[in-house]
């Protein structure tokens, strides 16, 4: 079942992960930047109710929909309780799934705010103007995406692989240097003035948008 969700949803373009277990979901969610968490109640090693405990206790608070077997209703009261933000009972329609992703997202981006700042850096979501300090900044579509990422998530260590599955949609090359390069780019122009460099390059890993070392 978890590998037909999977499969359907990648049809409709989203990048996504599969956990064989609580554990494993417990894990994934508390180190990648998802838009949206998926669980079943029935996992082996921790049951769904439990991972969106300990998500929503860890300050995690994108949306999570739980997608179960288990329809009473003190099961549904005790999922949206726990934190969950939906609850679909098995069997269901995919089209209700992907449409009820749809929602769920739609609703996460409308309470982000429109301003994204971090320092003197501030990014608007809706005019897409960028600008540090004073100066207003030209950036490429590719630069653009590459900030937005980093200022949804000030101070997380980012992999290239959470940057090509964000920023490209999973489709670049993560041997090939094109995410390094861009990196570049947007530190040139983020810097052109000879302002503080707050992208951080974390060896064998990845970025980090932090406030200068002195």
């Amino acid at each position: 079942m978890g590998m037909d969700i999977q499969r359907g949803l990648e049809r409709f373009h989203y990048v996504t992960d599969l956990a064989v277990d609580g554990e494993d979901a417990l894990a994934l969610a508390l180190v990648n930047p998802y838009d949206l968490l998926i669980l079943d109640v029935m996992l082996p090693s921790l049951d769904g109710f439990e991972v969106c405990r300990r998500v929503r206790n860890a300050h995690r608070m994108y949306p999570i929909l739980f997608l179960t077997a288990r329809g009473e209703i003190d099961d549904r009261v005790r999922g949206l309780d726990l934190g969950g933000d939906d609850y679909l009972v098995k069997p269901f329609a995919f089209r209700e799934l992907e449409a009820r992703v749809r929602a769920l997202l739609r609703r996460e981006h409308t309470v982000s705010s429109a301003i994204l700042t971090f320092n003197d850096l501030v990014l608007d979501t809706q005019t897409h103007e960028v600008r540090r300090g004073s100066r207003l900044l030209t950036l490429s579509h590719r630069e653009y995406a590459l900030l937005e990422f980093f200022l949804h998530h000030p101070r997380q260590v980012l992999s290239r692989t959470m940057i090509a599955d964000h920023v490209w949609d999973g489709e670049a090359p993560y041997q090939s240097n094109i995410i390094d390069v861009y990196v570049r780019y947007l530190r040139n122009k983020l810097c052109a003035s000879g302002e503080p460099d707050v992208i951080a390059t974390i060896r064998g890993v990845g970025y980090q948008l932090k406030e200068e070392t002195p």
